[in-house]
């Protein structure tokens, strides 16, 4: 049984206790139900059916919850990967594409993770609709990438966002100024779960509404939802009666993560029987990324080892570079077939995520969660594939927008790629401090991104601005102590300075 229960079984040992367990677990999944079929039954039309879909995916969920005792790893059981379970990028690219690069692509699906907003740096709506580069939306970026595909190879590559009831609306509006592409895009929804009281172990959702406070009731239940939600839409099998066999799965905002058609002729050149239904991209973990989850193999199957999963006593150990050397890009390819299956049979198996929040007013909730990587142990044949860094460049922060709006990049087709002057071919590390952290203040901070093209590392603390033509170069560390301003002057060259203090440039 779960903390949750700990204080009610306070006294009671034994056997007794493993009764009284049982029967507390029964007790609330029996409110529960009440619960939920109260809320279903305030719902009308189709809105009933997509929420009567929903509602049994999450009493699945909960009654797992209810199920889980300790830890889902014994640290012991670990296992490294075999060699040939994750396999170095080099190896699947050296084999060479075929002469007819279309029929592969003809098979393949791209699917974004469309249901997260732009909150963390400060926008409303949709994160995929915040401009990262000459204007340029995540979304705009991952169109012209599809098209530019379709276009070179003749082909009808698909897109599908998989979006969630925070950003559904918006997308769907900005949709139509793609009317005139070489895209055709198909949109799904996530599910709509009820977060719940932490105290009580019960919904705290009223009703169904989706305004005001009664939003605050509901939440999108994490990626791995993506089968069960694209199952249920209709649009998994609308995919495969096209002669679809395979989805690219990745993180909108990850602006790495393009079609790679080595990867993708590796799986639909392997022979039926042994067919690779589930690939994980991979990439070398650095201090950056011990957090990340990696690959392991436990119990004779290759699985997702999330930090969320790992003992305390082991966390110095999974974070080590030199033992998990590796981490999960969330780039993954799957069978589409695969997932029909494994859906039909109910054998989608994924560790749940807790996930506390709190809300406004004080009240302590929880949410619980799937990751769509962590389904990798239910998948035939799965794979890892260690790919180059330049795969992983999500955007999380205005540190990021950064490095992706600055000349280290140059973008062709949507796709960004690594300037040829720079020397190294890792990123420079950066850090903008609090007066960055919304898009719009950042935005006004430089009249215009300053040349980083040698900056090995970049610390910004306080009120700083940047003029236009600012070169930064090697290590850079600028702090405006509380009170203090530093305005950077138009055509200053800074390598390796720290500045500090009060420093402002003004017209007269």
């Amino acid at each position: 049984m779960t903390v949750y229960l700990e204080g009610l079984c306070k006294g009671v040992v034994g056997k007794g206790m493993a009764q009284f367990e049982e029967v507390m677990r029964q007790q609330l999944e029996s409110s529960m139900d009440t619960e939920m079929d109260k809320l279903l039954n305030t719902a009308t039309g189709a809105d009933r059916e997509v929420c009567r879909k929903d509602f049994a995916g999450f009493k699945n969920l909960f009654h797992r919850f209810l199920q889980v005792k300790g830890p889902s790893v014994e640290w012991i059981k670990i296992q490294r990967p075999p060699e040939d379970s994750i396999q170095p990028y080099d190896k699947i690219s050296a084999r060479g594409l075929p002469n007819n690069v279309a029929n592969s692509l003809n098979k393949l699906v791209v699917v974004k993770l469309n249901g997260g907003l732009g909150t963390s740096m400060g926008c409303k709506g949709p994160k995929s609709l915040i401009s990262v580069r000459n204007e340029n939306t995540f979304l705009d970026l991952t169109v012209q990438q599809i098209e530019h595909l379709n276009k070179t190879y003749n082909t009808d590559v698909p897109l599908v966002l998989m979006n969630s009831f925070n950003t559904d609306e918006d997308t769907k509006k900005i949709l139509q100024k793609y009317t005139h592409h070489r895209v055709k895009i198909h949109t799904f929804n996530q599910s709509r779960y009820p977060r719940i009281n932490k105290e009580s172990l019960l919904p705290v959702a009223k009703n169904l509404s989706m305004t005001g406070q009664s939003a605050d009731g509901w939440y999108p239940p994490g990626h791995g939802d993506i089968y069960a939600s694209f199952y249920n839409s209709g649009l998994l099998d609308q995919l495969i009666t096209q002669g679809k066999e395979y989805i690219f799965v990745s993180n909108i905002d990850n602006l790495g993560a393009t079609v790679d058609l080595n990867i993708l002729h590796h799986l639909v050149s392997q022979p039926n029987g042994k067919r690779c239904e589930f690939v994980m991209e991979v990439t070398d973990k650095t201090r950056a990324d011990v957090k990340g989850g990696t690959l392991i193999q436990y119990e004779g199957k290759l699985r997702l080892l999330e930090i969320a999963q790992v003992p305390k006593a082991h966390v110095d150990e999974f974070k080590s570079v030199s033992k998990f050397k590796i981490f999960n890009t969330n780039n993954l390819w799957i069978s589409l077939p695969a997932i029909k299956r494994l859906q039909e049979q109910n054998a989608m198996d994924m560790e749940i995520i807790v996930n506390p929040k709190t809300l406004d007013g004080g009240l302590n909730v929880i949410q619980l969660e799937t990751a769509v990587g962590a389904a990798i142990k239910c998948f035939d044949n799965a794979l890892g594939i260690n790919v180059p860094r330049s795969r992983f460049l999500p955007v999380k922060t205005t540190s990021d927008l950064l490095l992706v709006m600055s000349n280290l990049y140059s973008l062709d087709a949507g796709s960004l790629t690594m300037s040829p002057k720079r020397e190294f071919p890792t990123t420079p590390h950066v850090k903008l401090g609090s007066s960055f952290t919304k898009v719009q203040e950042y935005l006004t901070r430089f009249e215009s991104i300053p040349d980083m093209l040698e900056l090995d590392h970049l610390t910004v603390s306080g009120d700083v601005t940047f003029g236009k033509n600012v070169s930064l170069k090697g290590t850079v560390i600028i702090i405006a102590n509380h009170g203090d301003r530093i305005d950077i002057p138009a055509g200053s060259m800074l390598e390796n300075k720290i500045v500090s203090g009060n420093l402002r440039i003004l017209d007269h």
